[in-house]
């Protein structure tokens, strides 16, 4: 559930509320009554959680050149060289 920041227009009270995303947004302070606010702010960014994949996940035990496997698959003449395209005659 995501987490909203709310302040009160009358007595400045802030608060975080914790609603499902469909959730009407609150209305009334729950100190005073007054009305709230919707804070705006930046959130707290992506979390991971589980299993998955993780930034530590390739830091052991492999150097930076195998991570991301980003090697080229060997072309069909790379892999048989006498099953390439067929040669021009002159």
């Amino acid at each position: 559930m995501p987490t909203y920041e709310d302040r009160c227009k009358s007595c400045g009270y802030h608060f975080d509320s914790f609603q499902k995303m469909g959730d009407a947004p609150l209305k009334k302070c729950p100190k005073c009554g007054g009305e709230l606010v919707r804070v705006i702010s930046g959130g707290s960014g992506v979390i991971f959680k589980g299993s998955g994949w993780y930034v530590t996940d390739y830091g052991k035990g492999r150097s930076s050149a195998t991570v991301g496997s980003s090697q080229k698959e060997p072309t069909n003449e790379e892999k048989d060289p006498d099953k390439g395209p067929p040669k021009k005659k002159e």
